[in-house]
């Protein structure tokens, strides 16, 4: 049986507060395994990468997401893969310096090809999480008709 599956505002404030929380706990997860032990540290870390996610999850997800919403597209597997897609989009690039359209400190080829594996292999990893993350948010917001 296939569901027709909405939303509303508040579900969807609800879900981008969730996404906020939980990309917070993985960066609190990753300063720990980091070595950082300071409580105060630890709260910081957490709440600042919780606030700076839900705003990058709203400017670089949302129109994305909208965009899905309004063409029908709104089942968890959607969810997963923009969040997927989006994740490897942004932190490939921010690995390539913008795909290599800025400027690089001078390389050759090899070290060129291996920094490009780099960034695809720890960006793969990222887009799981991201993928994850999306579909607890999708769970949150959308609910069958």
């Amino acid at each position: 049986m296939a569901y027709s599956y909405h939303t509303t505002l508040d579900r969807a404030g609800l879900a981008l507060g969730a996404g906020g929380l939980l990309s917070g706990i993985v960066a609190l997860g990753l300063v720990l395994a980091g070595g950082e032990r300071a409580p105060v540290a630890l709260l910081a870390a957490w709440l600042v990468c919780s606030l700076v996610a839900i705003f990058a999850i709203a400017a670089v997800g949302g129109p994305c997401w909208l965009a899905l919403h309004l063409a029908g597209y709104r089942r968890a597997w959607h969810a997963a893969l923009l969040g997927a897609l989006l994740a490897m989009i942004v932190f490939v690039a921010g690995q390539t310096y913008g795909f290599g359209l800025f400027d690089a400190p001078v390389s050759d080829g090899g070290t060129l090809m291996f920094r490009w594996l780099s960034a695809v292999a720890t960006s793969v990893l990222i887009a799981l999480v991201a993928a994850g993350i999306a579909v607890a948010m999708w769970r949150i917001a959308y609910r069958p008709a």
